[in-house]
């Protein structure tokens, strides 16, 4: 093209026939043989420099003359080319610069968006993970056990969206319910009280998560009444399943509790000097589950705790549970028992707070002032104005669920679930690694086939049945559900069932934000808590295991304080069984009568029977006094 502002060369005149054939001839031998004269000028920088380095092949070697006209014509006609094109050469080059750009700009966002989304906000890296973790995060296809129920049941929730009347499990079934009050904090003309002279020091370590050290703190305070001791504050022990260092003062209020038994027993935070150097297993002061056996009885401390104290002044409890049976006790430490866990046992400030907090991000607003809401968020108690509760949005009641369905526990059952091969090949490995006694045991009996153990009501719910169950109770597709715990054995894939029929299902994870969380990281027992806020608080309680420790004391805790106006919704699981084996053939609406029977049955009042938890069933003189 020549050099800038320099006279354009003038149009060259058209090419005769022969020098026409003479450059085609030349175009052909040069693509014939792969040497493009411009490649080599892009490559090495000058025409001299190229043909000092090119070989021509055999039939070239005396033709220079020639090549060099064919040379000089190519060049000539190229920069004629680029001449006529340069406002396209350079229109072409600009609009690929510009795709270029905004194909960057479109990978870039890309890139981000995948991070943010492939990222977990409520579990920041550097942190351990729960074992458990890694059986729910595994993606797998979703597993229906019941596809025919289920489809009725959604056809069922959509009918219902066009009616008004609500489900009557919403409120307690029974009105007799209110006449039991709370009452375990009255002090008796018959009560045994507190000796001028202590036999010794009692030292607790408590095992478990929350839930287990709860009923062990309240079991020692009944213990150290019996011995006439004064109770060291209790200790946690580190569980390598909990994995959670949190000690009494992180769970609990310590000057609280101290103050709310002083009237009961003595209670101090540590042993006095000349105690705190003693070998307490060396001078025969420790006891453990092979001492004291579970649910012993009173008689049993009195025999076999009561000398060693007497002697040592100091006895040491590893590992203390379910170690003081329920009956029979004497009714002065059933009532202690009650008034150490309804009445003594309040969460720290912190756990109050973050609590409140989560109950009103699930209502949108605040709920009555109620007796059980202020014995849960103490001096967090939410307030709102009437005008206020008339703008606010948001559902005026939820439903907590605890599902009973880790990896642990499904694990231990010996159950199937619908997985098939590849479910019972890892809950298989799960056992062999945590559970290495239960294999031992299955190797010397006879196996109960998991059919067998279904029909038995041995099996943990699904989240499949769980929402089945709802559903025949009449709770409609709206309803705003709580998930306590989280740790879903199968995660989402297991979890679909349940949210296609109730999509509105929340846990602290979704509701807090990673900062309002933070606190509570790696403190299992303190999240756990939050949980027990949660379900304490709800509207309707539901559980699928009302053995376990946290359904037992959440349902125990709305009987004492929840004035008759506190429903929980407990599954006979050896019935439901029998419902759902009739999946195949059993029509809709029988499926709701039965079902709602099965509920209504577990909602009976009763008076606590012979033998059975304080905490769980806290009807009776012991706990509650009768108002009619």
């Amino acid at each position: 093209m020549g050099k800038q502002n320099s006279p354009r060369s003038p149009r060259p005149e058209p090419l005769d026939d022969d020098l026409s054939l003479r450059m085609k001839e030349c175009q052909i031998r040069s693509s014939e043989n792969g040497n493009d004269p411009s490649i080599g000028r892009r490559m090495s920088g000058g025409d001299n420099h190229w043909n000092s380095k090119m070989v021509l092949p055999y039939g070239w070697k005396n033709d220079n003359a020639k090549y060099t006209t064919c040379k000089t014509s190519y060049i000539g006609k190229k920069h004629l080319w680029l001449r006529k094109h340069v406002k396209s050469i350079f229109f072409m080059f600009g609009l690929m610069g510009l795709l270029f750009l905004l194909d960057s700009l479109m990978v870039s966002i890309f890139d981000s968006t995948s991070l943010e989304t492939s990222s977990v906000p409520d579990k920041p890296s550097g942190l351990k993970e729960d074992d458990r973790d890694s059986y729910i995060e595994r993606e797998k296809s979703p597993v229906h056990m019941y596809d025919r129920l289920l489809n009725l049941a959604s056809s069922a929730l959509t009918e219902k969206e066009f009616r008004q009347e609500p489900s009557n499990f919403w409120n307690e079934p029974y009105d007799r319910a209110s006449i039991w009050k709370p009452c375990a904090d009255r002090k008796p003309s018959t009560s045994r009280g507190r000796h001028d002279q202590s036999n010794g020091y009692i030292l607790v370590s408590a095992n478990g998560g929350l839930n287990q050290q709860r009923v062990a703190i309240c079991n020692a305070v009944a213990v150290a009444s019996l011995l006439n001791a004064t109770l060291v504050l209790p200790r946690f022990l580190y569980s390598n399943v909990w994995k959670d260092p949190s000690q009494f003062g992180d769970i609990y209020q310590e000057t609280y509790f101290m103050d709310i038994m002083k009237d009961e027993i003595d209670i101090v935070k540590e042993l006095p000097p000349d105690l705190k150097s003693v070998e307490i297993e060396a001078v025969g002061s420790l006891i453990t589950d092979s001492d004291i056996v579970k649910e012993a009885k009173p008689v049993d401390y009195i025999r076999i705790v009561l000398p060693i104290l007497l002697k040592n002044r100091v006895v040491h409890f590893l590992g203390f549970g379910n170690r003081l049976g329920f009956d029979p006790l004497p009714f002065e430490l059933q009532r202690l028992r009650c008034k150490c866990n309804f009445h003594a046992l309040k969460f720290v400030p912190k756990i109050q707070q973050v609590g409140s907090l989560l109950v009103r991000r699930i209502r949108k607003y605040d709920a009555a002032n109620s007796m059980l809401d202020k014995q849960l968020f103490g001096k967090f108690m939410p307030s709102l104005s009437y005008k206020e509760h008339e703008v606010a949005k948001g559902p005026s009641k939820y439903l907590a669920l605890h599902l009973r369905f880790e990896v642990d526990m499904v694990a231990y059952s010996l159950c199937e679930f619908g997985g098939g091969g590849t479910e019972r090949k890892e809950l298989q490995t799960y056992r062999e690694i945590h559970f290495p006694l239960l294999i031992e045991r299955l190797k010397n009996s006879k196996p109960v086939s998991p059919t067998e153990l279904r029909k038995l009501g041995r099996c943990p719910l699904t989240p499949e049945e769980a929402a089945l169950v709802l559903a025949g109770l009449g709770f409609k597709r709206g309803t705003y559900i709580y998930l306590a715990g989280s740790h879903v054995y199968g995660g989402k894939s297991r979890m679909q069932s349940f949210t296609s029929l109730y999509p509105n299902l929340v846990t602290k994870e979704s509701l807090l934000t990673h900062t309002e969380l933070a606190p509570f990281r790696n403190f299992s027992s303190q999240l756990a808590a939050l949980d027990f806020i949660a379900c304490a608080s709800a509207d309707v309680f539901a559980m699928t295991d009302s053995g376990s420790q946290l359904s037992s004391l959440v349902s125990g805790y709305r009987t004492y304080y929840g004035e008759g106006h506190a429903p929980s919704l407990r599954p006979n699981k050896k019935r439901l069984a029998q419902i759902l084996s009739d999946n195949s053939t059993i029509e809709w609406n029988s499926f709701e009568d039965r079902v709602k029977k099965m509920i209504e049955e577990g909602q009976r009042i009763r008076v606590r029977g012979f033998g059975r938890s304080i905490y769980r069933q806290p009807r009776c003189p012991e706990c509650m006094c009768k108002s009619q």
